[in-house]
């Protein structure tokens, strides 16, 4: 293993931003990756060395990555094969599930409608829907946009199967991971345009973004381009082909695609410059000893570091603020990160129940400095 951390010690060429935020203090323990003139080529060269081996090692069939160089994709390339029966290699268009990485593009096109006046962050959502979403609980009259995107609704991360959704805590109380909200919110958004998720999603994000490959639903065009998920034992698993839209997981994109909308981020394109700094501005801290702190008590211990903004993870470290978020549909694991200042990120995409096991050493390869966001 002492070879491959050797390996491990590349950077992208950036010298580290003195920005800090006031809510998430800046820490005088953290060493500041060092500067490195390392090419472009050098750096793919290493990246086409290492993940080779990490997916060979950790029984990772196929991946996609793309990495963000000065706010531009510097660089799209597939791994391995999307199946590992067929043997199809995946390449630049090979699609593969987002998982929970569906849900910062949809939370970007939920600020493009409060940018056009037609939703507000901090009205409750019960006031755009002809009825209640929760019965006899008059706490869902707190659940805003806002509250959402942040993951404070109270709700749990699903409805139990065949159950009602609850409340579990007064709303804006604290952090609680739900994709629940999401599907919420999604309800609001399809209200409010009269459009399908997808159609809207087309028309706000898609089609402004040139994220041609990109949709909330299967498109016959996926049969042969999609990715195939694979269990731990690398056996393929069945091809999900979702019908109808979920804002919170479904979306089905490639990592050139992706990067597209991390790079909008990134330049503020599409969004008020007042607008992406609320996104990328920490809106509540996240308990260090739970993801969902309804299935699991909170411990009341805030971390300094990880925090979440509108839609997306925030991570304060040294060379500053970073947005983040992982995607795991079981057989599928995503990841995404990306640095406002500096412009530089990366997507990585596997069709694998063990692919986040090696992403932190692809991100260590491709951006040095520690991730303690992955944890």
């Amino acid at each position: 293993m002492s070879t491959l951390s050797v390996a491990l010690t590349i950077s992208l060429l950036w010298s580290p931003p003195t920005a800090s935020c006031d809510s998430l203090p800046r820490l005088d323990f953290w060493s500041k990756p060092a500067k490195t003139t390392v090419r472009k080529d050098e750096l793919i060269a290493r990246l086409e060395s290492v993940i080779p081996r990490l997916m060979k090692d950790g029984y990772v069939p196929g991946l996609s990555i793309a990495v963000i160089r000065n706010g531009k994709l510097a660089w799209n390339h597939g791994f391995g094969v999307k199946n590992a029966e067929t043997k199809e290699p995946v390449t630049e268009d090979i699609v593969f599930e987002a998982a929970s990485l569906s849900k910062p593009v949809f939370a970007y096109a939920v600020l493009k409608l409060v940018d056009s006046g037609k939703l507000e962050l901090d009205t409750p959502l019960v006031k755009y829907l002809n009825r209640p979403y929760i019965e006899n609980d008059d706490r869902v009259n707190l659940i805003t946009a806002r509250r959402v995107l942040t993951h404070t609704t109270g709700f749990p991360n699903w409805r139990p199967r065949g159950g009602d959704l609850k409340i579990f805590f007064n709303p804006g109380e604290r952090f609680s991971y739900s994709g629940e909200g999401f599907v919420y919110l999604q309800k609001v958004a399809e209200h409010i345009t009269g459009q399908p998720l997808n159609d809207c999603m087309t028309k706000l994000v898609f089609g402004p973004l040139g994220m041609s490959s990109s949709s909330y639903v299967w498109q016959e065009r996926y049969e042969s381009l999609k990715a195939t998920g694979h269990d731990a034992a690398g056996d393929p698993a069945e091809k999900r082909k979702p019908a109808e839209a979920n804002s919170a997981s479904s979306l089905q994109t490639t990592a050139g695609d992706y990067a597209r909308f991390m790079i909008a981020i990134m330049n503020g394109a599409g969004l008020k410059e007042s607008t992406i700094k609320e996104m990328l501005r920490p809106q509540i801290k996240v308990d260090e000893g739970c993801e969902n702190c309804v299935a699991t008590p909170p411990t009341g211990k805030l971390s300094p570091i990880i925090s979440w903004g509108l839609g997306v993870g925030l991570q304060q470290m040294g060379e500053g603020l970073s947005f983040w978020h992982w995607g795991d549909n079981g057989d599928v694991h995503c990841f995404m990160l990306g640095y406002p200042k500096p412009k530089l990120g990366i997507a990585v995409f596997t069709n694998s129940g063990n692919g986040m096991g090696f992403i932190p050493e692809i991100i260590s390869a491709a951006i040095s400095g520690k991730q303690p966001a992955i944890a």
